[in-house]
């Protein structure tokens, strides 16, 4: 691994190819804030990708292309004198130096102890012991910052996938102590809104039948959180898997010389179960 010095001249040399692309680039001259956001989005997912897969490599290739999209943002702040990378790097460092008061910071720049007048150092009583406790801290403190949030629920990005927007809800409500007393009870909850959509199924009434899906789905949502289980993480796995194994009952019939059109259903689980047995065993 690198030195500390080494990290440094390397993001410097980010810093100057990026310059220099932004100053002779066609392409690089003409982006704006706007233009660039669809692909930064387009960059996350396959960060988000690679994570899945757990393939480092990729990881590493992909946190360099989000990473370039921070340092062109950077510069398209400074170009109109709103802001630069140093701006940005202080204020998160600020930040989370601010959200972690249970850290002594004395010495380091930006001592948020340092600037409040009459602030005690914090006790040693108070400080958590479990990510989860510093969890329960974080809405609070968030609500404290000077630019912070002005509502509980007000940092949930409205442009978040609504499976992950839902989960995120929940977990902010849950840290302000708005959260189920025993897991256990959110079943009762689950199949209350799955009779609810069963209902209006059976009424054929499609707008009512949506909110109440909706309803159902929330309401899984929060029970997976309650068990300490990701549904996006969830939901993609089995995504993966529906087509792994749909891409061989495809392969097979294509080895066949036949359409999938042309299988029956019957022999569509056939090759469906044969791709499962498949799969080795973990």
């Amino acid at each position: 691994m690198h030195t500390k010095e080494e990290k440094m001249k390397a993001f410097g040399r980010l810093l100057d190819v990026q310059n220099r692309l932004r100053k002779e680039c066609p392409w690089d001259r003409k982006q704006t804030f706007e233009s660039l956001r669809p692909n930064t989005i387009e960059e996350v997912f396959e960060l988000a990708d690679a994570l899945m897969a757990q393939d480092r490599k990729e990881i590493r290739i992909e946190l360099g292309d989000v990473m370039e999209h921070v340092v062109f943002y950077a510069m398209l702040g400074e170009e109109c004198g709103a802001f630069d990378m140093a701006d940005v790097c202080n204020k998160e460092a600020e930040k989370l130096m601010f959200r972690h008061p249970f850290i002594d910071w004395t010495g380091w720049e930006g001592d948020p102890k340092a600037k409040a007048v009459g602030s005690k150092s914090t006790d040693n009583s108070d400080k958590p012991t479990t990510a989860a406790d510093v969890e329960m801290t974080w809405e609070q403190i968030k609500q404290k910052e000077k630019d912070g949030n002005k509502t509980v629920l007000g940092g949930v990005p409205r442009s978040l996938p609504s499976l992950i927007k839902a989960y995120r809800i929940q977990d902010k409500a849950r840290n302000v102590g708005f959260d189920w007393k025993d897991k256990s009870d959110v079943w009762a909850k689950v199949r209350e809104e799955m009779g609810e959509l069963e209902d209006e199924l059976r009424k054929e009434d499609k707008e009512r039948s949506t909110e109440e899906l909706g309803d159902f789905l929330f309401s899984v949502i929060n029970a997976a959180r309650l068990y300490h289980l990701n549904p996006d993480n969830a939901l993609e796995k089995t995504n993966r898997k529906f087509i792994r194994r749909f891409n061989y009952v495809e392969q097979k019939a294509k080895e066949q010389g036949r359409e999938l059109k042309d299988l029956t259903l019957g022999e569509m689980d056939e090759l469906w179960n044969e791709a499962k047995r498949k799969e080795p065993k973990k």
